[in-house]
């Protein structure tokens, strides 16, 4: 099959170019745009506590003030404000309201702190309904500007914080990011790709091709997002960019290492090109559905973001995958040897590299390798027992110089951390009679007893007295891990328990949905991980014609992604003392480590078989494999890690994690797991690692050349 595809692309390669342009004029200009969700609310199904508390909201209290932002005051001078001072934030405050802002409903001062050091303002704004909605950002935006011409004259220093203060600093942020990313992916991938090949053409090869991909692939996950109301996380677009290029470069390294080795056994460019396509498609198209399946996982999860993540980066690499068998060898057949110019290297085979070296080692010695490989991946491992999930994805990625978050911390100089999203708790009727006289108030004086609660205003009931709201604010900031615990297990257990017999007791707000957020996620490890795993497992499966060697091929995946998680835990949590991992960040890690690290597994595997069918035994055919697809392997390697860690550059510690993560995992895959364990574990197991199959047999070898003969003609 591959080997007819490579005929018809070398025999008509502007009519595929053609057809790609076309379709690809077609997509951008007819997609949709691709939009993006911050809420993390609007990511968990409705059976959840804090969302059952969120509808019952808008249907009792739909005019319930929400806290869009927070102005903080404090004096200049760094004293104790005084009450003439006091009468200073109201007038501001009354001039910031009268001055209309758009969908800012109210601008209310608050009470002077216990200690004199901070006064507060609350600015109201109404609840996000529009993922796409800007104009509370655009709010806080211009409270800013005026902020700072009202202080004039004051002794007073203020600055916004909050969640919509936040979401602008956030989108600030993540422009520049976006913009990091994409530069820095580019430069990572032409450079080495340079130092690789010495050739410019090879080195701008990806980025033009990927470059006409990769507006289809967003225009095509938009239409998906569309027709399947999905709804994509903030990320997205820049894990597009990553996961294009770095596994675009890959297949298109895969192709380009074993067309270059066709010319050097003689073959002519286009007959290479054909030879080519015909090894390297069946193997990297096992790894691209090994990648799609894992992604494809996602699809089961319960969160919102991961089920839209999933399809969305599936979409990307099988577009990746197409292009990779079919853009690629047209473009590339008709440039034939000039691909490679001005070098000559691809003219010869270079003797006594590292890669023989390293081959000829572990066709020698496996067993000192196997054990070697698996013990330095199980001790990194050991640090994933130090894990701890983060659910501040605002306020812990954010630039400590930031506005949102340097007021923020002003605020805890005198306020409860808690203070600027509080926490809500409903009483509510379970039959269609009022709240008796006394239940609101005495359920109050409950929630104030609980450990971990700062304070709970006065309950408001709803216009039938069916429903009381509180307000709490609690002693911790809303995403810290005191904050999750205090709603975990003390705040719901009480509530619900203390609730008067007819009535239900619901605690929402945003540190009530981090906590069913963990809930969902730690659900989804028992589903997505299994199942892509097992899904990984039968493409190895029907790749291999072996029961045996995906089992310890997933094996070696299991210790790569331990040693991923481990590091990460090690270099953020323990020496960067960072108070937890993004909470996703395990289950990205795992399906690109998983579904990654497979393509380098399946690549080794792929021509320690072929060397097999040639009449090697184990130990020779495992050597000969590191030495030709090492250079592959290695190569491709290095450049998806470099393109996962430009995710470092965009000064956001949520991005920082996954760019370490990826990239550490990904060298982990291709220079640990397939360069070494992999090919080391079965030259051990030898014959038996092919059983039922026994693919590996030298008697194949004489059909292949025969069919590989008849491709060419």
């Amino acid at each position: 099959m591959f080997s007819a595809l490579g005929r018809f692309v070398v025999r008509r390669p502007w009519w595929v170019i053609l057809a790609w342009v076309v379709a690809a004029a077609a997509v951008i200009s007819l997609a949709p745009k691709l939009t993006s969700s911050t809420d993390e609310a609007s990511f968990l199904p409705g059976h959840y506590e804090s969302i059952r508390a969120s509808d019952l909201q808008e249907r009792d209290f739909p005019q319930q003030e929400n806290i869009g932002a927070i102005i903080v005051f404090q004096r200049s001078d760094g004293r104790q404000l005084t009450p003439a001072d006091s009468a200073g934030v109201t007038r501001v405050s009354k001039d910031l309201q009268a001055k209309q802002v758009e969908d800012v409903q109210a601008v209310t001062p608050g009470e002077v702190s216990p200690n004199k050091r901070v006064q507060t303002a609350v600015v109201a704004m109404p609840k996000i309904t529009n993922p796409e909605d800007t104009k509370q950002q655009d709010a806080v935006e211009q409270l800013r500007k005026d902020l700072r011409a009202e202080l004039k004259g004051t002794g007073l220093s203020a600055g916004i914080t909050g969640s919509a203060a936040q979401a602008l600093d956030e989108s600030d942020a993540s422009e520049r990011a976006g913009l990091l990313v994409g530069v820095g992916t580019i430069v990572i991938i032409i450079v080495l790709l340079l130092v690789i090949f010495r050739s410019p053409i090879i080195a701008l090869l990806p980025v033009v091709l990927i470059g006409l991909i990769s507006p289809m692939a967003t225009g095509l996950i938009a239409w998906a997002n569309k027709a399947f109301d999905m709804k994509a996380d903030s990320s997205i677009q820049e894990l597009l960019t990553v996961v294009l290029f770095g596994v675009g470069t890959d297949y298109i390294l895969f192709l380009l290492f074993r067309y270059r080795e066709a010319l050097r056994a003689g073959e002519d460019p286009k007959g290479g090109m054909v030879h080519a396509v015909e090894r390297v498609g069946e193997a990297i198209t096992s790894a691209a559905g090994a990648v799609i399946v894992a992604f494809a996982a996602l699809t089961l999860s319960s969160l919102g973001m991961l089920r839209s993540m999933g399809p969305a980066l599936a979409i990307a690499v099988f577009l990746t995958l197409l292009a990779g068998l079919t853009l690629v060898p047209a473009v590339v057949s008709l440039l034939g040897t000039k691909v490679f110019w001005p070098s000559k290297s691809w003219q010869r085979e270079p003797q006594g590299t590292g890669f023989a070296r390293l081959g000829a080692s572990i066709a020698r010695r496996p067993a000192v390798w196997a054990v070697v490989s698996a013990l330095f991946m199980g001790v990194l491992a050991l640090g994933a027992l130090g894990y701890k999930a983060n659910f501040d994805l605002a306020g812990s990625s954010l630039p400590k110089d930031k506005e949102s978050i340097v007021w923020q911390d002003n605020l805890e100089k005198g306020f409860p951390a808690g203070t600027t999203d509080p926490t809500f708790v409903y009483l509510t009727s379970t039959g269609d009679r009022p709240l008796a006289a006394g239940q609101p108030a005495a359920f109050r004086k409950q929630l104030a007893s609980v450990d971990g609660v700062g304070s709970v205003a006065a309950p408001r009931v709803s216009k039938d007295g069916t429903t009381a709201s509180y307000s709490v604010v609690l002693a911790d900031p809303p995403a810290s891990e005191k904050a999750l615990a205090t709603i975990k297990d003390q705040l719901r257990p009480a509530a619900h328990d203390d609730a008067p017999d007819g009535t239900e007791a619901l605690v929402g707000g945003t540190t009530a949905v981090y906590v069913d957020i963990n809930k969902a996620v730690d659900r989804d490890y028992s589903v997505v991980f299994p199942v892509a795993a097992i899904a990984i497992m039968v493409i190895l499966g029907l790749l291999l014609r072996s029961l045996v060697a995906p089992w310890y091929l997933m094996l070696s995946v299991a210790l790569g992604f331990g040693a991923t998680l481990g590091a990460t835990s090690l270099i953020f949590q323990q020496i960067g003392s960072q108070p937890g991992l993004m909470f996703m960040l395990p289950v990205i890690m795992y399906l690109f480590v998983v579904a990654l690290g497979t393509d380098y597994n399946i690549l080794m595997v792929s021509r320690l078989r072929e060397e097999a069918r040639e009449g090697r035994d184990p130990h020779d055919a495992a050597g000969t494999a590191v030495r030709h697809s090492g250079p592959t392997i290695g190569s491709a390697g290095v450049i998806l890690a470099g393109t996962f860690a430009t995710l470092m550059l965009a000064g956001n510690s949520t991005l920082s994690q996954m760019g370490f993560s990826l990239s550490f995992g990904i060298a982990i895959a291709a220079f640990v797991m397939a360069m070494l364990f992999t090919p080391a574990l079965t030259a051990l197991i030898g014959h038996a690692a092919w059983w039922p199959g026994h693919g590996d047999r030298a008697s194949d070898a004489g059909e292949r050349g025969r069919a590989r003969e008849e491709s060419h003609r």
